[in-house]
């Protein structure tokens, strides 16, 4: 049944994506639903033989670990409660499931600081209200065709209930990612047949409008190339691979591990990324896309998404062979060094925003942000990696606080602090305002004073039209945005980004850093450099461009 629900969502989370109403190119809803829902399906296909009791810690395990972005880890907290639920018991009828369903509804409540009513949780709780109404009469079946039939009303509702979603005359994304996973329940129970995993339907035609909004000449690296390198040596370094492929595409993920590594990278020169690979490990599960041609088949819709394979896509499913095979050097053995006081992890994505941060000190960068929003166990497993008494955390990003803190209870017996950025100049002020010679609660209230002080400003650009707060946005409208609010849009990159360092700047500020994107040329950052530095010479603030190669991001700007 949780199988079924779980494929039903990841069927359809291309159109959950389409319902994200803010127009920046984010982390997607309906994306980090599916990855999350995904590892528990896996999980639970993988065993053999479970009893209630340990399918629902499976469950529970598995989307704790696999948790992405707020929605992914909100609804781990769903079949956290779940698990619980069911803990010692054999047999799930009516009343049990109906149970389940509150239990998982209040543990997800209880892990939002501030609910918000009109999204999953309002959905999750009424689907669950229905579930108990139902299972004083009824059975297993009847409990989920009400839960659906009463979670589905109050989708609709949250039209009404939440602004912005009136404004753009959609529903929750998060609650409508909930009812796919609740009506591939159903199916299941109704059938007997486990929803098959497609990739098709709703999904599909979501793709397609989505695909038709868009030219293919906007797709600059073409070939998206996945797989995982087995290394040679257990806990070899990435790093000279990483840099080397660093400006041959975007949308890079490079997840290290001791002994494999996952990557993920568009580019124009897949045989150069596959050379370098080689290099440090043998390669499994290749996977290549050409992406214009499977956007062109998708505007004329003769792309069969079914099986989830085209004739643009090469697949491999053994390992690729090197061109010369390497005898594994002897392991050596491993000096035991005892742990240093305190260790730092910061979330970013940018080959310039990391190298600042490492030469501040933090021991573990893990790639992610917008659009690739990292698990709660990327992050155990980077935390793990730091020989250190104390831990500090920075997500970096609002929408990953929520699996940082996941992965700081995880790790019992490790001490981990949370430091809440949501930006990267907050991270970088943080790291400023760190003592050595403190201890770690004094360093944590002097970091968490630290972001509260620097005001931070993004320029992106919008990917559909859209209206905000009576701002009427169209599709590559440049956005300029205010702590995460948009406060203006335009057309002249420039311009907009001119003004959002206006709206940030004050009689106090002294510093006013700009962090240049990959997409934003070395003679354009010169010119606004000057501009800037003759705007505010007299004000005496120092103006300082650095080199971020982030993504999706223009400019990152601080100003302090």
């Amino acid at each position: 049944m949780v199988i079924s629900g779980a494929n039903n969502l990841y069927n359809n989370k291309n159109a959950v994506d389409e319902l994200n109403v803010f127009p920046v190119p984010d982390g997607d809803t309906g994306t980090n639903m599916s990855l999350t829902a995904q590892s528990m399906a896996n999980e639970l296909a993988d065993a053999d033989g479970l009893t209630l009791t340990k399918a629902a810690d499976k469950m529970s395990f598995a989307t704790l670990r696999g948790a992405r972005g707020n929605s992914g880890v909100i609804m781990s907290q769903f079949f956290r409660g779940i698990s619980r639920s069911f803990k010692g018991k054999t047999e799930c009828g009516a009343a049990e499931l109906a149970s389940a369903l509150k239990d998982g509804s209040d543990a997800a409540y209880k892990a939002v600081m501030n609910p918000t009513e009109g999204t999953i949780l309002t959905v999750a709780r009424e689907a669950a209200a229905g579930a108990a109404a139902a299972a004083e009469s009824g059975d297993v079946v009847s409990v989920v065709e009400t839960a659906v039939e009463r979670g589905n009303k109050a989708l609709e509702r949250t039209t009404e209930m939440l602004p912005v979603l009136k404004q753009a005359n959609v529903v929750d994304a998060g609650g409508r990612g909930w009812m796919y996973v609740l009506e591939g329940m159903l199916s299941y129970l109704q059938s007997g047949e486990i929803t098959v995993k497609i990739g098709g339907g709703e999904a599909a035609e979501a793709k397609k409008t989505a695909q038709a909004a868009v030219s293919g000449e906007d797709i600059k690296f073409k070939y998206c190339t996945e797989f995982i390198i087995e290394k040679y040596e257990s806990g070899a370094s990435v790093d000279d691979f990483r840099a080397a492929i660093a400006d041959k595409g975007d949308c890079q993920l490079v997840i290290d591990d001791d002994e494999v590594c996952k990557v993920h990278i568009h580019t124009n020169h897949p045989g150069f990324v596959l050379e370098e690979a080689v290099k440090i490990g043998e390669m499994i599960n290749l996977k290549i896309d050409n992406m214009k041609h499977q956007h062109r088949e998708i505007i004329k819709g003769t792309l069969d998404l079914s099986d989830g394979k085209t004739p643009s896509t090469v697949t491999d499913g053994k390992k690729s062979k090197p061109k010369k095979e390497k005898e594994p050097k002897p392991k050596k053995e491993a000096k035991q060094e005892p742990p240093k006081p305190f260790g730092f992890v910061a979330v970013c994505a940018g080959k310039g925003l990391a190298e600042i941060l490492t030469d501040m000190g933090v021991d573990r960068i893990i790639e992610g942000g917008q659009t690739m929003n990292p698990s709660t166990d990327d992050i155990v497993k980077a935390v793990k990696k730091v020989k250190a008494q104390t831990v500090f955390v920075f997500p970096n990003n609002k929408n990953i606080i929520m699996a940082a803190q996941q992965a700081a209870q995880i790790l019992e017996g490790k001490d981990i602090v949370v430091i809440e950025s949501t930006s990267y100049p907050q991270c970088v002020s943080a790291m400023i305002a760190f003592n050595d010679q403190k201890d770690a609660e004094a360093n944590a209230n002097a970091m968490r004073k630290a972001i509260g002080k620097v005001a931070t400003a993004q320029l992106t650009y919008a990917v559909r039209d859209t209206e905000i707060d009576g701002k009427k946005i169209k599709k590559n409208d440049i956005l300029g945005m205010v702590e995460g609010k948009i406060t203006r849009t335009g057309t002249d990159l420039d311009e907009v980004l001119a003004g959002v360092v206006a709206e940030i700047t004050d009689e106090d500020t002294e510093i006013i850093t700009v962090y240049c994107g990959k997409d934003v040329k070395k003679q354009q950052a010169d010119r606004m450099q000057k501009a800037l530095e003759a705007k505010y010479e007299s004000d005496e603030i120092e103006v300082s461009f650095k080199r971020g190669g982030q993504p999706i991001y223009y400019y990152i700007v601080s100003a302090e």
